[in-house]
C-alpha cells in the first residue's frame, strides 16, 4: 500500500506496515519481472507485488483458492538457476455441511512458474495421494490496475488515464488500461482447461476431478499485452520452460566457475552468480544487468558499470555489452530537465506512463556525476583485460566525448574537481551512489551546498584519465595520452591536500561549494583506494579507520561510521552496510596489499549472506553491530536480487587472491593471495585470457596461499607474488 509521504526526497519509496513482507518471491526475464507471496499469488495489498513490464505494473491479483479454501504451504523456493519458481502447496482439513470431506494432506499442489517472452507461464499439477477421487473446483483471481512503477512506490498523481472494459475470451480474460499518453496497456490471462465459470470477468472457476494416485494439471499464461498464445497451453510451457533455461545457461556459463571446499561458500557463490544472470538482459547492444528488483529492474550505468567491473576477470563480455549500451545512449545535447550535457554518461532510463509524459525526469536521465568517469575507467580495464583493440576503437569517440565532459562540464568552477549541481528542481538533489537527500553533510549534521565534489569520484576521474591515456596510446594519439597523465597527477596533487582529514584518519566526503571538506568518517573515503589515487600511507591509516568498530559492523562497512551526527544504522545511505561498497573497499584495501582487512571483510559478508533468504545479499543491510547469536538486520525496501549485490561475490574473489590480467602480455597474475579460515582451497575453471585458459587451485597453508596450474591450454603464463 502507498500514501503521500512529506520528504524533501521526491522520490522516496513509501512503504507501509502491510506492505513488509520480507517473505517474497521474484522471477525476472527481459523487460519482465515478478514479485510474488510465498504461495505464487501476487496480493494488491503489498505494494511490491504483481507482474510488471516496461514500467507498469500488468497484473496487480493473483489468488489460487481449492474448494473455496488457501492451500497449506510446504516449500516455496527458487531453482539452483533463479529463473524457476517452485511451490509446494497441501490441502486444508475440508468440511461439507459439518463433515470432515477430507483430511489435510491428500492432494500435493505443485505451481511451477517461470517467465519468458512477455509472458508468466505457470503450470498448477495436482496429485491425489487419496484412496478415491477428489473433485474440487481451482477458483483463480485476477485483476490489473496498470499503475505505473512509480506509482506503486508511493509517487502521487493527479489524473490517471482510464481502465478500459474487461473482455472476455473463451480461455480466459484481457484486461485494459489506455493512459495519459495514448498508450493502450494489456495484459491477457489464458486457462487449459478453459475456466468453467468466469464471474464478472475476475474470478475463473476450473473444475477438477483427480482420481486416486494419479495428477492433473491446470496450464496457465499472463501475458503482457493483447496476445493470445496457441493452445494447448502446455506446449507454450515446455518450449518456454527450455528457451528460458538455455538462455540464463548461457550466461551463467560465461562466468569463471568459483569452487571452494566449504559447501556453505559454493551456495553463495552459486546463488550470486544465478541471481546476476537473472538481472542480465539482453539489448541490441550486447548483455546488460539491470539494477535490482523491484524498484530498479531497468538500465542504470553506474549500477550497470560497477557489477561489469565486478566481474570483469570472470566474464570481461559483460563490461563490454555495458560499454557498447552506454555509449548508444550517451547525452549528446544540453537538456537541464534531464541534467544532460555532451558526453555525459546515462544515469537511468525508464519506460512507463509518467516517464512518457515528464512527470518524472528519468525517460532518459543524466543525473549521475561518476557513471562518465567510471565509463572511462572500465573501458580501460576492459582493454587491460582482453587485449579488444576493435572494441575500444568503435568506442573511441564516445571515450572522447566523456573526457570532454570532465573537462568542460563536470568541474564546474574550473579547481580541477568534478563536482555536481541539478539543473533544476526536479532531478535528483545529490549525484554520487549516495543519492538520498541527506546522504553528503557536514560534521556538525548541516547538509552540504553544491556544488558539491565527491571524494570518490576524484579517484574515479584519476582512473579515468590514466586509463585512457593507456587507450589513447595504444591509438596512437601520444599527445593525448601525455596530456591526460598531467592532468591525473595534478588532480592526485590537488586530491591529496585538500581532502586528507589527519585526525580523523580519513579522506573528506565531499568539499561544499565553498571548498569546505565534509569532515566525515564515511565509506567513500574508502572506494578511493581502488582508483590508486591515494597514498600508501594514507591506505593504511584509511584501513585501520575503516575496519575499527566504528566503521566495520562486523557484517561489512558501514556507510557512516557510528558517532557521526547523521549516523542511523536504519538509514538508506547514513549507517546501513551495502555489500558492492564493502566490496570496492577490499578490491582497493587488496590494492595496496592490505590482505588482513580484505579477509575480514570477505568472512563478514559470507557470513551474512548465510543468513539470508537463499544466501542471496540484498542490496544494503542495517548497520546494527554483529553480536554473537544474532542476524544481520534487514532494511525493509532493499531490492533483492540486486546486481552489484550478487556481483560482490566475484569482486571478493579478486580482491582476496589480488587476480590481475594483462591480455597484451598473456599474463594471470595473483597478488598476495589469501583465503579466509572457512576455505580449504578454491578453483577456477576456467580463466580465459584471449584464446587460452587456465584452470587454478589455491590452498591455503596457513597465513599463505599455495597457487597450482591443473589445466593450461594455449599460451598464458601465471605469476603469483607474495
Amino acid at each position: 500500500m502507498s500514501a503521500a509521504v512529506d520528504t524533501p526526497d521526491t522520490y522516496y519509496i513509501v512503504t507501509e506496515s502491510d506492505a513488509q513482507d520480507p517473505d517474497t518471491r521474484v522471477l525476472k526475464e527481459g523487460e519482465t519481472f515478478g514479485v510474488f507471496d510465498a504461495f505464487g499469488d501476487i496480493s494488491a495489498r503489498s505494494g511490491q507485488q504483481g507482474l510488471f513490464h516496461q514500467g507498469t505494473r500488468h497484473l496487480s491479483h493473483c489468488r489460487l483458492r481449492l474448494a473455496g479454501h488457501r492451500p497449506f504451504l510446504l516449500n516455496s523456493a527458487p531453482g539452483g538457476s533463479s529463473h524457476i519458481l517452485t511451490i509446494d502447496l497441501t490441502n486444508p482439513d475440508v468440511h461439507d455441511e459439518g463433515q470432515l470431506l477430507w483430511p489435510r494432506g491428500l492432494l500435493h499442489v505443485r505451481r511451477t512458474s517461470f517467465l519468458w517472452n512477455e509472458t508468466w507461464f505457470t503450470r498448477i499439477t495436482c496429485t491425489n495421494h487419496g484412496q478415491t477421487p477428489m473433485a474440487f473446483p481451482v477458483d483463480m483471481a485476477f485483476d490489473a490496475d496498470f499503475l505505473d512503477l512509480f506509482e506503486v512506490r508511493g509517487t502521487q498523481r493527479l489524473h490517471r488515464g482510464q481502465r478500459l472494459p474487461v473482455r472476455l475470451s473463451d480461455d480466459g480474460v484481457v484486461f485494459g488500461y489506455e493512459g495519459l499518453d495514448h498508450v493502450e496497456r494489456r495484459t491477457t490471462v489464458q486457462l487449459d482447461p478453459p475456466p468453467t465459470t468466469l464471474e464478472d470477468g475476475r474470478r475463473c472457476r476450473v473444475d477438477m476431478v483427480v482420481p486416486p494416485h494419479q495428477q492433473r494439471d491446470l496450464l496457465m499464461a499472463v501475458t503482457c499485452g493483447d496476445r493470445q498464445l496457441e493452445a494447448p497451453l502446455l506446449d507454450r510451457f515446455t518450449k518456454g520452460q527450455a528457451l528460458s533455461t538455455q538462455a540464463i545457461d548461457r550466461v551463467r556459463t560465461r562466468l569463471t566457475a568459483v569452487r571452494t571446499s566449504s559447501d556453505l561458500f559454493n551456495e553463495w557463490l552459486e546463488r550470486s552468480r544465478s541471481d546476476l544472470a537473472m538481472m542480465v538482459t539482453e539489448t541490441a547492444n550486447g548483455p546488460y544487468p539491470y539494477a535490482g528488483i523491484p524498484w530498479f529492474s531497468t538500465m542504470f550505468g553506474r549500477d550497470g558499470i560497477l557489477t561489469a567491473l565486478s566481474v570483469l576477470w570472470a566474464d570481461p563480455s559483460l563490461a563490454r555489452g555495458v560499454l557498447l549500451s552506454l555509449a548508444a545512449t550517451q547525452a549528446t545535447t544540453t537538456d537541464p530537465v534531464r541534467d544532460a550535457q555532451p558526453g555525459k554518461i546515462l544515469h537511468e532510463a525508464r519506460d512507463g506512463e509518467m516517464a512518457a509524459l515528464g512527470e518524472i525526469p528519468f525517460r532518459a536521465y543524466y543525473g549521475s556525476v561518476d557513471a562518465t568517469p567510471l565509463f572511462l575507467l572500465l573501458a580501460g580495464r576492459y582493454f587491460d583485460r582482453t587485449g579488444d583493440r576493435a572494441t575500444i576503437e568503435r568506442l573511441w569517440p564516445h571515450l572522447d566525448a566523456a573526457l570532454t565532459w570532465l573537462d568542460r562540464y563536470g568541474d564546474i568552477d574550473g579547481d580541477g574537481f568534478v563536482e555536481y549541481a541539478r539543473a533544476t528542481g526536479q532531478g535528483l538533489v545529490n549525484q554520487g551512489w549516495k543519492d538520498s537527500y541527506d546522504a553528503i553533510f557536514h560534521a556538525d549534521g548541516t547538509l552540504a551546498q553544491g556544488p558539491i565534489a565527491l571524494s570518490e569520484v576524484q579517484g574515479y576521474v584519476y582512473a579515468a584519465r590514466h586509463h585512457a591515456a593507456e587507450m589513447a596510446d595504444a591509438l596512437g594519439h601520444r599527445a593525448r595520452a601525455g596530456r591526460l597523465r598531467d592532468q591525473a597527477q595534478h588532480l592526485r596533487e590537488a586530491f591529496l591536500a585538500a581532502f586528507w582529514c589527519e585526525d580523523l584518519g580519513t579522506y573528506a566526503l565531499a568539499l561544499d561549494g565553498q571548498k569546505r571538506p565534509c569532515r566525515v568518517a564515511t565509506s567513500n573515503a574508502a572506494q578511493c583506494l581502488m582508483s590508486g589515487i591515494a597514498t600508501q600511507a594514507h591506505a593504511e591509516r584509511l584501513a585501520e579507520t575503516a575496519m575499527d568498530g566504528g566503521m566495520f559492523s562486523g557484517w561489512g562497512l558501514r556507510t557512516v561510521r557510528t558517532g557521526e551526527v547523521r549516523y542511523n544504522p536504519m538509514a538508506y545511505h547514513n549507517g546501513s552496510v551495502w555489500p558492492h561498497d564493502t566490496a570496492l573497499a577490499a578490491l582497493g584495501f587488496a590494492r595496496y596489499g592490505l590482505k588482513e582487512p580484505v579477509v575480514r571483510i570477505a568472512k563478514g559478508l559470507f557470513d551474512a549472506a548465510q543468513q539470508f533468504q537463499l544466501c542471496r545479499l540484498p542490496e544494503l543491510f542495517c548497520g546494527f553491530t554483529r553480536h554473537h547469536g544474532e542476524q544481520p538486520t534487514r532494511y525493509p525496501t532493499a531490492c533483492a536480487p540486486q546486481a552489484w549485490a550478487s556481483a560482490s561475490a566475484f569482486l571478493l574473489i579478486q580482491a582476496m587472491l589480488g587476480i590481475e590480467i594483462d591480455a597484451a602480455r598473456q599474463l594471470v597474475t595473483l597478488r598476495h593471495p589469501r583465503l579466509p579460515s572457512d576455505l580449504e582451497w578454491l578453483r577456477l575453471q576456467p580463466l580465459a585470457v584471449g584464446g587460452a585458459e587456465l584452470d587454478l587451485l589455491c590452498e591455503r597453508r596457513g597465513d599463505d596461499v599455495g597457487v597450482s596450474v591443473t589445466r593450461r591450454a594455449g599460451t598464458v603464463r601465471l605469476v603469483t607474488e607474495r
